[in-house]
């Protein structure tokens, strides 16, 4: 597997200083376009213009044009500290990661090497009673050793360093039910309503920084692919924007920035932002940063339980889940959200698949330990597919559930999603770790105080698509940024930089979107799209139309005439 600048294993970086969001300003003038560099570095030095003219999707250099021609001013976003690591979750798997040994094997660290997958949803199933009745009858959870060990009696410290009220909870349960599923422990650890690392903190604190914070380029491209293929359905004349764990507030505000610049495209269309969150804490920060505060709490019985106008005079909503979103024509946008979902783990044995579950250290009994169900679960029986090859695989039902009620959307409704986050096409295997002020993290101490993430299987979302949409991708982030061309737009930011502090910033926060060693090729982009917009529904359109359907972007290379 390939090593990081920092010497990680993973696929997700983990960096040394961050640039600030320099985010500059929309121009009003269109200008010449230069066709964007070819190389795979993160050199952004302007490209001879290409010599033989290639169509290219129509609404892109269009909608590209007032954004290469001058920049933005600042914003007065402070830039992450030194120690801040780069896309929401960081690169190294968490210690020891490796394939669990079987019920009754060796409980040492096995010598395969960590390996990757996706989360888990509200799908649990009943294998703590499972386990508690096999072990009545004597046939006890095989534990697993602790990460590097030579012995599975040893479980994992989880007193200390805080988390001690979800700790208490989780004891109290596993004292009660027996083992829970790695998706119940996530979902406790991270959104129990007390103490959840994300009810409680919101996920602010400096634990992991998105790509949107690094630079306003995603959001800018992520809007014109909006509007690229808005144009290609025709313009409706009502469009939702829909961002599933907006974080800050950042990406959205980017975007409103490009539709903002673009107004006479949309002056027609009757536009509305639909945001799902949460968290109360990044509610409120999302709200300043796109309203300045200015927003209203709704009554209980309404879907949205807050709303508001953006500054560009748009409506804003807030939702808990994505079924109270209004149904019509949307774009879904799911940045580094996927990952956030909790997952489902399990090994194959010579028994077969068994689940991977937390219980109580009989040993110690104020910690946590992970064992193998005694026997195949619920999960173990639904969840993995017949045909597959790997000896741990990571599972996440919410968002096969999630993936479906967007494929829903879109077949009924039109629109499409895009989904951006670190993950794989169904190659990796144990991926699930925790992250602590910028640092590696022992997912099971001290649970509700550290990010605790998994990589999507980008595999699993396209069969729960269950052929309703198309689906596009997985593409390596470098290679999308350039095919909605961020050279050119980044050509002019350096043009028109002011300073060399302004351009040095610039020059780095390109670097950690596009460098293949950083976020380049480790995040991916992957789209939702209904069936018609690749294939026409018709014969009859074949002989009627003129012209092929145009493209979409971000998927294919562009090139300028």
């Amino acid at each position: 597997m390939r090593k990081s600048c920092c010497g990680d294993t993973s696929g997700r970086y983990r960096g040394a200083a961050a640039t600030g969001r320099h985010v500059l300003p929309l121009p009003s003038a269109p200008l010449t376009l230069v066709p964007p560099s070819r190389s795979t570095s993160s050199s952004v030095k302007p490209s001879p213009a290409a010599s033989t003219p290639i169509p290219v999707p129509v609404a892109i250099p269009v909608l590209l044009a007032p954004l290469v021609a001058v920049p933005r001013l600042l914003l007065s976003r402070p830039p992450p500290s030194p120690q801040r690591r780069h896309g929401r979750r960081a690169t190294t798997p968490r210690p020891g990661a490796a394939a669990l040994p079987a019920p009754g094997a060796p409980r040492g660290r096995s010598a395969a090497p960590p390996r990757h997958g996706g989360r888990c949803g509200r799908a649990a199933c009943c294998c703590p009673r499972l386990c508690v009745s096999a072990a009545a009858a004597g046939a006890a959870p095989a534990a697993l050793g602790p990460p590097g060990s030579g012995s599975g009696s040893a479980a994992r410290p989880c007193s200390g360093d805080g988390g001690g009220g979800v700790l208490r909870h989780l004891l109290l349960k596993l004292r009660a039910t027996g083992p829970l599923t790695v998706a119940e422990y996530m979902r406790e650890a991270l959104t129990n309503p007390g103490q959840g690392y994300y009810t409680r903190r919101g996920g602010v604190g400096g634990d992991f920084i998105t790509a949107p914070e690094v630079s306003q380029l995603p959001g800018e491209v992520i809007g014109l692919w909006c509007l690229s293929e808005w144009m290609a359905a025709g313009r409706p004349a009502a469009m939702q924007l829909v961002e599933l764990g907006p974080g800050t507030g950042a990406l959205t505000d980017d975007i409103l920035r490009v539709f903002k610049q673009l107004a006479s495209l949309l002056s027609k269309c009757d536009l509305s932002i639909h945001l799902v969150e949460v968290s109360p804490k990044l509610s409120e920060t999302q709200a300043q940063m796109l309203t300045g505060g200015k927003v209203q709490s709704n009554p209980e019985d309404e879907a949205a339980y807050m709303k508001g106008i953006s500054k560009t005079g748009i409506p804003v909503y807030w939702y808990r889940g994505i079924q109270d979103v209004p149904q019509g024509y949307s774009f879904y946008i799911a940045h580094e959200f996927l990952d956030a979902l909790p997952i489902h783990k399990f090994q194959r044995t010579e028994k077969g698949w068994r689940e991977v579950l937390v219980d109580i250290d009989p040993e110690a009994p104020d910690q946590l330990r992970f064992v193998l169900s005694p026997s195949s679960t619920p999960a173990t029986e639904n969840f993995i597919q017949p045909e597959e090859t790997r000896d741990h695989v990571e599972v996440c039902p919410e968002a096969g559930v999630l993936i479906q009620r967007l494929a829903s959307r879109i077949e009924k409704d039109g629109g499409a999603a895009l989904i951006a986050d670190y993950g794989h096409d169904g190659t990796k295997t144990d991926t699930f770790r925790g992250f602590r002020n910028h640092k590696l993290h022992d997912v099971l101490k001290a649970p509700g105080t550290a990010d605790l993430t998994a990589d999507v299987d980008f595999s699993y979302l396209r069969k729960m698509a269950q052929g309703k949409i198309a689906t596009l991708g997985p593409i390596k982030q470098r290679e999308f940024l350039k095919n909605m061309g961020v050279d050119l737009r980044m050509q002019v930011l350096l043009q028109n930089s002011r300073d060399s502090a302004t351009r040095e910033q610039l020059l780095h926060s390109y670097d950690m979107l596009m460098n293949p060693k950083k976020m380049g090729d480790r995040f991916h982009f992957f789209a939702l799209l209904p069936h018609h917009r690749l294939t026409p529904p018709h014969k009859e359109h074949n002989l009627q139309s003129k012209s092929p359907l145009p493209p979409v972007a971000g998927f294919g290379e562009l090139l300028l005439k």
